[in-house]
């Protein structure tokens, strides 16, 4: 098997933005691969843009981080400039205006999801290449590939909070469990009218499907657990 280090290597991730009744959830796994090497299994794919929008990235994880700094940098401008937070629509445009004007250097795939006073929650999908689509959900990375039917089955309009973070945390957990390239923990952010929740649910805490195995203790863990006391008769 040649592993050179010159080759191409398959990046994949599971990222997904999805609105309800009164905001959005974006929701994201954690591992971040080089082929198959985990280079970092507890990443965090949900970047802040400002305080009232993120990003979910997917794809090189240099481009979408470089990516998120340049449109984080012109959005705190524009925040100075106007006097009043960007919209969602307004840090969308600006992820696609960078995404598309260096289409032939990045190999990104983001998903912009935030809450504005003017619109409510909003979801944008910037595919490869800087296309810019408004969805009610959006699902990105190599995960991404297991869950459409599941979203056609499960999304619906009107969803509670709860209900719409239940539905991210499902779908990332059933990519997991289906794609090589997502795992470790599932990571989401609430953002509505009251601000910014983020939650953490660890791997060993998921659903298990599809016949998974049951989390077990890594050898380093047994070999660090002290050995029982002697017995004395």
């Amino acid at each position: 098997m040649d592993l050179s280090l010159n080759d191409e290597h398959s990046m994949g991730t599971t990222i997904i933005g999805v609105t309800y009744d009164g905001g959005v959830v974006l929701g994201a796994d954690s591992r971040t691969s080089t082929g198959m090497y985990v280079a970092n299994r507890a990443s965090d794919k949900i970047t802040q843009l400002t305080d009232n929008v993120y990003v979910c990235r997917s794809g090189s994880a240099a481009d979408s981080q470089i990516v998120s700094d340049y449109v984080r940098y012109f959005l705190h401008q524009h925040t100075i400039q106007l006097g009043q937070p960007a919209t969602v629509k307004v840090a969308a445009n600006l992820v696609r205006l960078v995404a598309y004007n260096n289409k032939n250097m990045l190999q990104t795939g983001l998903i912009v999801g935030g809450w504005d006073k003017y619109e409510g929650g909003k979801i944008y999908g910037i595919p490869l290449g800087g296309t810019i689509v408004e969805q009610p959900f959006a699902i990105g990375g190599s995960g991404s590939s297991y869950l459409y039917g599941f979203f056609d089955q499960a999304w619906k309009e009107g969803m509670t909070k709860d209900e719409a973070e239940q539905l991210v945390v499902k779908a990332v957990s059933l990519a997991i469990a289906r794609d090589g390239a997502s795992g470790g923990v599932v990571r989401t952010v609430i953002i509505n009218a009251d601000g910014v929740t983020r939650n953490f649910y660890p791997g060993d805490s998921l659903q298990l499907w599809h016949e998974e195995l049951e989390p077990q203790n890594s050898l380093l863990d047994i070999l660090n657990t002290p050995s029982p006391e002697p017995m004395n008769f």
